[in-house]
């Protein structure tokens, strides 16, 4: 397996680059700069200008609008996107449950989500975890009955992004209680805007609202709503989990803000240097950047495999290393800030709240972002969850 990136990746990368900057909105670039929080309505609309330059669904066949990019092409494009300070674009749509409508979706299903999809019009959001069915998924009790030609959905999810948001959600329901709890599980798609829908926000320890409780009372789901066969959800549940762990284990993100610390480490403090020149605080950044490009090369072969038609269960890998590396450089900048960390929370930005702030502007986001990782070992399926994913598929124990 060779990782140098080929002359042909080398010019994609720089044609990359030179997109984002060209075309990046400068409102866009200054919010990302200075920690500012980016909305999924900014996500929403550099999407859109993606699109607009027909790199909507990097990874896509073409025939479904996409660009027909290999593994290789897609991270050197999420590195750059990261280093340049773009938008996080929605994954649910793009990298969830696109995928699964390509795969098992009927003709009508692809000719109806997925160009939405590519064009960043329709933004998804997931229904898989409930109140005491987050791990351990396959114990889920929301129920959809069928009707004739629709299902009547009841029951409750939890820890749902963006669904107040979301024009649509994937969702795990159950239709069968007889077998095995991963056996009766099905895979709709609903309309947020249905009847009986609503939810409640929950707000995160870093002020934000992007969390939900999401209730069904007597929601009406079309039949052709449905994703595959009746009862066989939890195969289609475990292809899409599979690109939700890698996601979670942000290398590019990482990446960005180990550059992020080295600045602000550098900045002058009470003594007259820069916490970069404390000894300690450079051996503790070195060392997760040494783990940092471990899991870069772990990816690599991530993608070789899928390349080569040998791919494992990386996704699982990935995320784990890639959770602990990304909490443990929220730290790191937390440390390089110092006490100006806590006074600065995301609320600051809203008109009239704290007009003359104490501490400087590169303090902004530390606490924040500290706050918020900590949820990286749980979501998308907690720590323990993948030990025993890697233990059982990776090492066949």
């Amino acid at each position: 397996m060779d990782l140098r990136e080929t002359d042909s990746e080398r010019a994609f990368r720089d044609e990359v680059r030179a997109f984002i900057a060209s075309n990046l909105p400068k409102d866009l670039k200054e919010k990302s700069e200075v920690g500012q929080r980016l909305t999924v309505e900014d996500g929403q609309r550099w999407h859109k200008i993606l699109a607009s330059k027909g790199w909507g669904a990097p990874g896509w066949p073409k025939e479904h609008g996409g660009c027909a990019w290999d593994h290789s092409r897609q991270y050197i494009w999420e590195e750059e996107m990261a280093m340049g300070g773009c938008p996080p674009l929605s994954p649910f749509a793009v990298k969830m449950v696109g995928p699964v409508i390509m795969a098992f979706g009927t003709a009508e299903q692809k000719a109806r989500f997925l160009p939405p999809a590519v064009s960043g019009e329709h933004l998804w959001c997931q229904g898989y975890s409930e109140p005491n069915a987050g791990s351990d998924l396959a114990t889920l009790r929301t129920m959809a009955v069928q009707h004739g030609d629709k299902y009547v959905v009841n029951g409750m999810k939890i820890w749902n992004s963006y669904g107040h948001k979301a024009d649509w959600m994937f969702a795990l329901v159950r239709t069968s209680t007889a077998g095995k709890t991963q056996e009766g599980i099905t895979v709709l798609l609903i309309d947020m805007k249905t009847k009986g829908v609503s939810h409640r926000p929950i707000i995160t320890i870093d002020g934000a609202h992007i969390l939900n409780e999401i209730r069904f009372e007597n929601v009406e789901v079309p039949v052709a709503n449905r994703i595959g066969e009746e009862n066989k959800g939890w195969t289609y549940a475990k292809y899409l989990l599979g690109n939700e762990r890698a996601l979670i284990a942000q290398i590019a993100q990482s990446t960005k803000l180990v550059r992020r610390i080295k600045e602000v480490g550098a900045k002058e403090l009470s003594n007259g240097q820069g916490v970069i020149e404390e000894a300690d605080f450079r051996s503790k950044l070195a060392a997760i950047e040494v783990e940092l490009e471990a899991l870069r090369v772990t990816n690599q072969r991530v993608l070789f495999e899928a390349r080569t038609g040998t791919a494992g269960n990386g996704g699982a890998i990935l995320k784990s290393k890639g959770t602990f590396i990304s909490q443990a450089l929220s730290e790191l900048m937390l440390e390089a800030v110092g006490y100006y960390s806590s006074p600065w929370v995301l609320e600051q930005f809203d008109p009239g709240w704290n007009e003359k702030p104490i501490g400087p502007s590169h303090a902004k986001n530390a606490m924040p972002l500290y706050a918020r990782q900590r949820a990286n070992t749980i979501e998308g399926g907690t720590e323990e969850i993948q030990k025993n994913v890697i233990a059982k598929q990776v090492l066949g124990l």
